[in-house]
């Protein structure tokens, strides 16, 4: 599991009105369903906040460690949710400026791809986190994870996590 770039405040949280936290992700949301990004809602960030980033991944993946499923940044410090069903796009009109990079899949790579895991695998848990920064980040469009990581260190403010699971039979 990746190690924490912020202590988690206690106050900073985040939810889905599709699913509660370590419950199963629906159908809905995964590449078994319509592969929708789930609506995401957060509260009480740390003061100063001025962009948020958001990353999710499933450290369960046999062919990644862990393998990205979503890399979203730019995300206005005064934004609190994601809606549903955000679009495949490097560059979004909601939130206003933000962006989407890499996934781990290699065609189709951009914006958020759901649980997939291979059927027989057992429940994989997928981490959504939210990190709350200190200062707007520079990327180049469709970062990588690794890139956003990279670029958030020394900016993080406070990280709030939303875990789901999925299993195929």
């Amino acid at each position: 599991m990746q190690a924490s770039l912020a202590a988690t405040t206690s106050s900073f949280r985040m939810e889905s009105s599709a699913f509660a936290e370590g419950q199963p992700i629906p159908k809905l949301y995964t590449g078994e369903g319509k592969d929708i990004s789930p609506p995401l809602t957060w509260t009480d960030p740390p003061l100063g906040a001025e962009e948020f980033t958001l990353i999710c991944d499933d450290p369960d993946a046999p062919r990644a460690d862990p393998w990205v499923h979503w890399v979203i940044y730019k995300i206005p410090g005064d934004v609190r949710t994601l809606p549903e069903n955000l679009p495949r796009r490097t560059v979004l009109q909601t939130p206003p400026g933000a962006r989407q990079g890499a996934n781990s899949w290699g065609a189709d790579n951009v914006g958020y791809r759901g649980p997939m895991p291979p059927p027989g695998h057992g429940r994989h848990r997928y981490y959504f986190r939210l990190y709350a920064l200190d200062a707007p980040l520079d990327l180049p469009e469709q970062a990588t994870k690794d890139s956003l990581l990279a670029a958030m260190k020394g900016h993080v403010l406070a990280e709030a996590t939303l875990m789901g699971t999925y299993e195929r039979k």
